[in-house]
């Protein structure tokens, strides 16, 4: 494994780049087999913003949040998508080109950042070149750059962004602005990465604090150029809207563990070691490192992956099974050798997980992305530090080409598995998960329209309005013009009517009183007795999902 050693390595890394871009664009618009509704309102809301200037809603250049469903997007994949949108039409592909655009550009950025973390050694390219690979053929990486996923941008921008910084304090002190301008402009990608980055460059700003002040008014510098990037958004950080998907999804709002405490302390007769012992706020820390301990799961890591089939095919961990002794191997060295700024490695992942630990779903392959060049920064050292091992013990040529052998064959199989699950069954097996059904549904409605007065669709497989903008290709100003919209009181957002067009309505399945004609389309498993049934859509494994009918 003497890469470093050969002058062509920057071909090798070319060819690793040119594998990542198959493996990520390859067959883009069908597997996964269809957009989800995050997806298609990604790139409702790139078409908007590249026809006016304004979201869906009517919001001219949106900078601190895209209302959307009343989840609040951080704006930037919206505005990154406006180009593929522009060049692809709203397609299946448009949607994903910014998120694979950028996992190619992440495998890249991680041979750079490698070569910063260990500039002193003389394996530093073989490292960086191991590690760059091992990022593009991540299942994990893979999956990620693959659906419309903000969090994969996200990743690009923070991993960008560690490189400058370290750059900036061994090399060219000017790289230190920019690396500010990316972890601010990180804020507006995902928003893990608003609790991921501040955290990450509290950390590196103490352990450099000797580097940062030779440089002093750079670093004054960048910390204005970081904060005129945040200005925008720090209005919106604040507010009731910012806190709403993490009021949703975090533990801290599960009255559970506050009614257990109570019952606990009420069992004890309200002694005082009691409320000591059953204290709520044990509770939710215990709680807290529970979720945080679950990403550490050996079954979630190496054998079945998340169990969200949008961010795993489910039958290939995160990572592959056999970088679970590499990453031993990997640990136990770069901890006896401390080589470079080795505790980068394991304090980047530790970070990473924080903000997904808070969540309740857990464990949770897309709020710990941040962690995925790590990962395989840490596999790819203990990659070369196992076949440097073996072959000062292995001095027969033969037995040399026979260690080469099995080290390659065990990637290469397992990593094919991976792509044939990926391109064999993936789509097939999870199409009812990807909301498969309303593009079609909404084709067949259009055909028909005119039939009808009113067309109705359930809202059981999603938000389905949003696929009525985008495959109809409605134009963001007659949505405004024609839609009903409604806000709840947790500030979620529901369009129930665009002309004809009737969404999720609670008399979905009630025959009008009058003569007007009606087009149904329900989830096969709600329809009701007596209707005449028009239409069924499949999903790919054969299954009824959709049916259109009338009364």
């Amino acid at each position: 494994m003497n890469l470093a050693s050969l002058k062509n390595h920057t071909i090798i890394l070319a060819c690793i780049l040119i594998l990542a871009t198959l493996l990520r664009f390859t067959s883009l618009s069908t597997n996964p087999p269809s957009l989800s509704w995050d997806e298609v309102a990604w790139g409702y809301n790139a078409y908007s913003l590249g026809i006016d200037g304004k979201d869906e809603f009517g919001r001219f250049l949106p900078l601190d949040f895209l209302e959307s469903y009343g989840d609040f997007k951080p704006p930037l994949y919206a505005y990154l998508d406006i180009l593929p949108v522009k060049v692809l039409g709203l397609t299946e592909a448009a949607p994903r080109i910014p998120s694979a655009l950028f996992g190619v550009l992440t495998v890249a950025l991680t041979y750079f950042l490698t070569l910063r973390i260990f500039p002193k050694s003389h394996k530093k390219k073989e490292y960086a070149l191991v590690a760059s690979f091992l990022v593009a053929i991540s299942p994990w990486h893979i999956m990620l750059s693959r659906g419309a996923f903000e969090a994969n941008v996200a990743l690009f921008f923070i991993t960008t962004a560690g490189y400058f910084f370290l750059k900036g304090v061994q090399e060219k002190s000017w790289s230190i602005v920019v690396s500010a301008a990316l972890f601010a402009a990180s804020f507006y990608t995902f928003n893990t990465a608003r609790i991921f980055s501040p955290i990450l460059v509290g950390v590196m700003a103490v352990i450099f604090w000797r580097d940062l002040l030779k440089i002093k008014m750079k670093v004054v510098f960048a910390g204005v150029i970081g904060f005129l990037i945040l200005v925008p958004i720090l209005g919106f950080l604040i507010s009731p809207q910012a806190s709403l998907r993490f009021k949703e999804v975090n533990i801290f709002s599960d009255t559970k563990i506050i009614t257990t405490s109570n019952q606990e302390i009420a069992n004890d007769n309200n002694a005082l070691f009691g409320k000591a012992l059953h204290n709520r706020r044990l509770g939710y820390a215990q709680e807290y490192a529970d979720h945080y301990l679950d990403h550490f799961n050996f079954s979630f890591l190496f054998i079945k992956g998340d169990e969200n089939s949008r961010f795993s095919t489910m039958d290939v961990g995160i990572m592959y099974l056999w970088q679970f002794p590499i990453l031993i191997i990997g640990v136990l060295v770069l901890f006896r050798r401390r080589e470079g700024l080795w505790w980068l490695i394991p304090i980047w992942i530790l970070i990473a997980i924080i903000p997904a630990a808070v969540a309740r779903e857990t464990p949770h392959a897309l709020r710990i992305e941040n962690a995925i060049p790590m990962y395989q920064i840490l596999s790819a050292y203990g990659l070369v530090s196992l076949w440097e091992y073996l072959k000062a013990k292995t001095k027969d040529k033969n037995a040399r080409i026979a260690i080469k052998i099995f080290l390659g064959g065990m990637i290469l199989l397992s990593f094919g598995y991976f792509i044939w699950g990926l391109s064999r069954h993936y789509a097939r097996e999870t199409s009812t998960d990807w909301q498969f059904g309303y593009k079609e549904a909404v084709g067949y409605a259009k055909m028909h329209e005119n039939d009808y007065d009113e067309i109705r669709f359930t809202n059981k497989l999603g938000r389905p309005y949003i696929y009525y903008l985008y495959f109809q290709q409605i134009l963001p100003q007659d949505f405004r013009e024609n839609a009903l919209i409604r806000r709840d009181n947790f500030g979620f957002v529901y369009v129930d009517r665009i002309g004809k067009y009737t969404f999720g309505s609670p008399t979905l399945n009630e025959k009008p009183d009058d003569d007007s004609r009606v087009l149904v389309f329900e989830d096969r498993k709600r329809i009701p007795e007596n209707i005449k049934v028009l239409k069924k859509f499949y999903l790919l494994n054969g299954e009824t999902t959709l049916v259109g009918y009338t009364f």
